[in-house]
């Protein structure tokens, strides 16, 4: 058997980083997750039980934004590819959308006592403006990853980096964020602890990690200028065609779309399901503290992926968190106050994500090769964008039916204690539905995805006697 570096010099064409950049790389996940997920876990409650907007209108608002996005994401691909300049094409749209998103964010969580009318006019074009500004960064650093390194193999440890810090943001504002919010406005002398100003000055104290994070990327990951490029220009409508008519690219966006739906429906509903259902609303911190074992599964995923198949491993992806969600429900109602049974229950689900994000963020860097191979264009940002519209979209469904939800299962924010009608639709929105989703998935990744195996090493092989045929 040839050893890994007679694999690596047999394949010249392999393109690799250095362990420096790919930390540097990783680094800027921290910042920008740290948004994601304040964002993710608390925007909902900051409206509704903040601002007391109607739960129904911020569900409402969420998916509205989100199909703005479904034309928004495609766009940025495409400047991003058509982008020449001697820093390169990804590089400085990460600077321009780090410092605008920073912004917006920051006025997202303050509202400048508005009320009534004014208030929601405001929160919206705020809402707005935020995914907006986003994928104008989002777009562009998750378009740098695949151009990295091809190396299949290197590919599968690369991506955990991002994915590990990103979850490591994840974990930080779940476990700590009700705290320092609940903590800064105790300082402020606050009698009410979600009140706005806690929101504010936490949001402030993420943006500057924000700006820090992504500043130690730039800086210190390497790019090719852009400036002799010769590739064709993509048009808008160019850009919807490689995604529509890519087949692989439309079952990879079905299998990501429904397990993030899956993880993401639980996050929005975690806080109101603690607080309301099990009664102690700080075990929502210990739910977020179970994130830590996302980052093992994603740590664990390159030895896992190594000695069974991926798709044996996206199996576990899935199914774990189906059993964490069913234990989750059966613990509701058997010790609903016991941070144990939900440490038991969330390590299994947030394992099975930790796996899926390796998973899938090696799928993303696969189909793009796949893309190359047959359409002759790697056009990496505009399918990318696919995937980041993919992250927002799942966010925004999740806050759509939150929204929604809570209003059709009769919540009140004002209330301390709800009816039994809605405790019981909370169950359904937080248990039922994401085990559906997850099972979904995973049906989806086996029957349509089909870059697995020796498919995906004939697709490198064919890439890279294309790369050496053009070298």
């Amino acid at each position: 058997m040839m050893s890994k570096e007679t694999t690596k010099a047999a394949n010249p064409t392999y393109k690799h980083v250095s362990t420096r950049e790919k930390y540097c790389f990783g680094i800027g996940a921290i910042g920008k997750d740290a948004i994601v997920n304040l964002v993710g876990a608390f925007l909902m409650l900051y409206f509704t039980d903040t601002l007391y907007l109607a739960p129904a209108f911020v569900g409402v608002l969420f998916f509205v934004a989100r199909i703005w996005d479904a034309v928004n994401d495609p766009v940025m691909g495409m400047i991003v590819d058509n982008t020449k300049s001697r820093y390169g094409k990804f590089r400085i749209w990460l600077i321009v959308g780090t410092l605008l998103n920073s912004v917006v964010f920051v006025l997202l969580f303050h509202s400048f006592q508005l009320k009534g009318t004014a208030l929601y006019v405001y929160v919206s074009i705020m809402y707005i403006l935020y995914g907006m500004t986003y994928t104008i960064m989002d777009v562009p650093y998750w378009s740098w990853l695949p151009n990295l390194t091809n190396d299949p193999r290197e590919r599968e440890k690369v991506s955990v980096i991002p994915r590990f810090f990103a979850s490591l943001a994840g974990f930080s504002v779940a476990t700590f964020g009700l705290y320092v919010i609940h903590g800064l406005n105790r300082a402020a002398g606050e009698e009410n602890l979600y009140a706005e100003h806690g929101y504010t000055t936490f949001a402030i104290i993420i943006a500057v990690i924000f700006i820090v994070t992504i500043g130690i990327t730039v800086c210190n990951v390497k790019e090719e200028s852009t400036l002799g490029n010769k590739s064709t220009k993509t048009s808008l409508k160019q850009a919807f065609t490689i995604i529509l008519q890519n087949d692989q690219l439309i079952a990879f966006i079905g299998l990501l779309l429904t397990f993030n739906l899956s993880t993401q429906i639980a996050k929005s509903f975690a806080v109101y399901y603690f607080k309301n259902v099990c009664g102690n609303e700080y075990l929502y911190s210990i739910f977020g503290f179970a994130i830590i074992a996302e980052m093992l599964g994603l740590v664990a995923f390159p030895k896992i992926a190594e000695k069974i198949s991926r798709e044996k491993v996206y199996f576990a992806a899935c199914f774990l968190p189906i059993l964490g969600f069913a234990l989750l429900g059966a613990f509701g109602f058997l010790a609903p106050k016991s941070s144990v049974f939900v440490i038991i229950s969330c390590a299994f689900i947030f394992f099975g994500s930790g796996l899926s994000l390796g998973v899938t963020t090696c799928c993303m860097a696969d189909v793009i090769d796949y893309g190359e191979v047959k359409f002759g264009v790697r056009n990496e940002s505009v399918t990318c964008s696919a995937q980041t519209f993919l992250m927002k979209a799942a966010t925004a469904a999740a806050g759509g039916l939150s929204g929604v939800g809570l209003q059709i299962v009769g919540y009140n924010a004002k209330l301390e204690t709800q009816s039994a009608g809605t405790v019981f639709g909370i169950r359904i929105m937080m248990i039922v539905i994401p085990i559906i989703l997850a099972a979904i998935s995973y049906m989806i990744y086996k029957r349509y995805y089909i870059l697995k195996g020796q498919k995906m090493e004939e697709v490198t092989a064919k890439l890279n006697e294309i790369h050496s045929r053009n070298a």
